[in-house]
């Protein structure tokens, strides 16, 4: 037996190698086996060119667990290694120092990865000692045993062993006594090594057998060495990538369709995305694509190495040349993976073009699923929309699809406004947005579903991107002001008559904290709504926007709903009402009106007297007379609204106008639902 110290303290190794080099425990069984799977790859390499004459035999890797000895041995039939090599792969890492080992490699992390020194010392996060008993496939070579505790202190001796390979036999501490445990095991290696290139077996098969489990003879597999993004897309149907998917996403319908990659060049890159099926938005998950490099896991963080658009998808991606960290855990910025990344896109797009000149029925009904992605990668890609535009769908209410330029063929002539802008009208909510868009309808203008979870930004980047068009939701304005034309009605109210039917309807609307109405009157058709709830464009798509992204644009979300009660100044219910404020209050009113055009008269007169003088050349007494004139017109002002509040409290007609068009915007609830039901039967 020798004796060596690695060279450092254990301060300098091994707690770098945990902070450094490993930020998760666990991943050390992934290393471990791995580098049982890279020997014998390694072995069969050499036996296929000839440098190793005997034997393959079976190359199973295999993981045992002793409770009783609190050991978790990894064990292989590959190459195995000389007390030379294991000199060279394990010590030398130690006596160059961690930290020099760190340095020397931060430049080329393709060198770290698949290390055999490097992967092996994570096996101390979780053991107390650690021994290799190991035997070289060279003909005549010694086997030897390693051994060491996690100080500077090492032992090396010859042994007798029956078989070339090597055992890793870890002596799990007590604070990671979890490792000891068969479901843990089954878990990580779930995780890790479900699709590596040669079989890894832990355990016997079991069976139930007369209420009992009972073990069989045959080991028990953990994993599939051909997974199917290593085979040819030639030799596989449907039903192959849709159980694949189902093996990688148990309990999940069926897949809108997938798109397989085999890329050797200029880099190597295979795998599978799937697109999902998503039934509401709540069901967004990322983070479900997952990244191998040679079959051997890495992460399911993939943000570094597919658009932020694309990690909406499902599926697998494995490269060699993707570089990561000595962990195999974390990306790294590179060449390559903007090289990858775009070509991903480039796929995914003429994969989607594809489906889409080939199957254009099947691709309508498929577009309610494809249209979160399709959206997502147009506002975020530059040149995924450069491809996608020609393929993305708009739906009108009617359940008809076109594309942007059969649409815009469609629309032309009708909704084409006075200033030579094309208009898409279009509806968030076609139930609650009925009344508006059956008014557009029979106007002959057709109506957009744009109900998605991100319309209002995609409806704000067409809008940049399309010529002279803009978006206009259907319940923005009264119809005839949703796309201006030259031609307007004339209205049958005087500036009196809308001044006082202003007061009138301003004091009924259910202004407060969360919702805040201004009233406005449009010459409207006799055969259009008496009135009309509207919401102004910008401020309501401001609103959605903050809703969904907060930060700088949180002040908008705060503000309270703005609404425009628009009255129709031609529609005979509002000229009976002008009629009843007439002959209730009309002499009053307009004796109050006279007063108050009198004293603005004087005031005028007032104002035009100060005019070019500065403040103390003016008497105080023309001071006094202008404050009193102001004070007169106030009073006047309040006594004729007074007046017109309370004719408005009195008149059922008004409060009936304004509560069913909060009900053709399903904004009348509660209380004032069953006053406008008990109104309503009191008028009939």
């Amino acid at each position: 037996m020798s004796k060596g110290n690695i060279g450092v303290t254990t301060e300098n190794i091994f707690p770098i190698i945990k902070k450094f080099l490993y930020s998760d425990h666990e991943i050390f069984l992934r290393e471990l086996v791995s580098n049982a799977v890279d020997a014998s790859q390694k072995l069969k390499t050499l036996s296929s060119i000839g440098e190793f004459k005997g034997e393959l035999g079976e190359m199973k890797v295999s993981i045992r667990v002793d409770e009783k000895k609190k050991t978790l041995t990894i064990s292989d039939r590959g190459i195995g290694m000389t007390a030379e090599e294991i000199e060279k792969y394990i010590n030398q890492i130690a006596f160059s120092g961690a930290e020099e080992f760190l340095d020397k490699y931060k430049d080329d992390a393709n060198a770290i990865i698949g290390h055999f020194g490097l992967g092996f010392y994570s096996s101390f996060m979780v053991a107390k000692k650690v021994e290799i008993i190991t035997q070289s496939h060279k003909e005549g070579a010694q086997a030897v045993k390693w051994s060491c505790d996690g100080s500077p202190e090492y032992t090396l001796e010859e042994i007798t062993k029956e078989d070339r390979g090597t055992d890793i036999v870890l002596h799990i501490d007590d604070e990671n006594k979890q490792f000891l445990e068969k479901a843990e095991i089954t878990r990580l290696l779930n995780k890790y090594c479900r699709f590596l290139p040669v079989e890894v077996a832990f355990g016997k098969k079991t069976e139930w057998k007369d209420g009992k489990e009972v073990e069989l003879d045959e080991d028990n597999v953990v994993n599939d060495t051909n997974p199917l993004w290593t085979r040819k897309p030639s030799e596989l149907k449907e039903e192959d990538y849709n159980k694949f998917y189902k093996d990688l996403y148990p309990m999940t319908e069926d897949p809108i369709f997938n798109i397989h990659l085999n890329v050797d060049y200029p880099f190597n890159l295979t795998g599978i995305l799937y697109f999902p099926k998503i039934k509401n938005n709540v069901e967004v998950q990322k983070n479900k694509i997952q990244l191998y490099s040679n079959q051997v896991f890495i992460t399911d963080s993939v943000e570094n190495i597919v658009p932020e658009f694309l990690t909406l998808l499902h599926g697998v991606i494995d490269s060699p040349d993707i570089p990561l960290n000595v962990s195999r855990s974390y990306l790294q910025a590179d060449g390559n993976v903007k090289k990858i990344s775009n070509h991903i896109t480039k796929k995914v797009a003429d994969r989607l073009a594809e489906i889409f000149k080939a199957d254009r029925k099947g691709f309508e009904e498929k577009w309610d699923s494809l249209k979160l992605f399709i959206e997502y990668g147009m506002l975020t890609e530059e040149k995924f929309y450069d491809k996608a535009q020609k393929f993305t769908l708009l739906k009108n209410t009617d359940g008809k699809y076109f594309t942007f330029e059969e649409y815009k063929d469609i629309i032309k002539e009708n909704q084409t406004d006075k200033d030579d802008q094309l208009v898409y009208l279009y509806t968030t909510n076609a139930e609650e947005q009925h009344s508006f868009i059956a008014g557009a309808k029979d106007k002959g203008y057709d109506v957009l579903l744009m109900d998605g979870q991100l319309d209002t930004h995609f409806i704000n980047h067409m809008e940049q991107k399309l010529e002279k068009s803009r978006f206009v939701r259907v319940d923005g304005d009264v119809v005839e002001k949703l796309i201006p034309k030259e031609n307007t009605l004339e209205s049958a109210l005087s500036a009196g008559d809308k001044d006082d039917l202003t007061t009138v309807f301003s004091s009924q609307v259910p202004n407060g904290d969360k919702m805040n109405f201004i009233v406005a009157f449009e010459a409207m058709g006799a055969g259009a709504n008496p009135a009309v709830i509207t919401q102004q464009e910008f401020m309501r798509r401001m609103k959605e926007m903050s809703a969904m992204q907060g930060g700088g644009m949180n002040f908008y979300g705060e503000m309270p709903d703005s609404y425009q009660l628009v009255v129709n100044e031609n529609h005979p219910l509002v000229e009976r009402i002008l009629a009843d404020k007439n002959e209730k209050v009309g002499e009053q009113v307009a004796s109050l009106r006279s007063k108050i055009e009198s004293l603005n008269g004087k005031r005028q007169e007032l104002e035009k007297a100060k005019e070019g003088k500065k403040d103390e050349e003016i008497p105080q007494a023309e001071k006094d007379e202008l404050a009193d004139v102001d004070k007169k017109i106030s009073d006047l002002n309040l006594k004729k609204t007074e007046i017109l509040s309370g004719f408005s409290a009195d008149n059922k007609l008004v409060s009936q106008l304004i509560d069913l068009a909060l009900l053709s915007n399903n904004m009348l609830k509660g209380e004032a639902l069953t006053k406008f039901v008990k109104r309503s039967i009191d008028l009939i």
